[in-house]
């Protein structure tokens, strides 16, 4: 006997958590605006992010 298949496929929610694309998209973004800001601070102060926080 051969089973029929399913004529609708669920529509499934994204997951709120975890690794999803939203996610994935969102910290990319924050990571290259981070590290934007991080070599503007280094231009403008002559001076890396760790003297300029005062750590080194």
């Amino acid at each position: 006997m051969s089973q029929s298949q399913p004529t609708i496929t669920p529509k499934l929610e994204e997951p709120k958590f975890g690794f999803n694309e939203y996610a994935e998209r969102l910290n990319g973004r924050a990571a290259m605006i981070g590290f934007l800001l991080m070599v503007v601070i280094e231009y403008f102060t002559n001076q890396g992010v760790l003297s300029w926080l005062g750590l080194k």
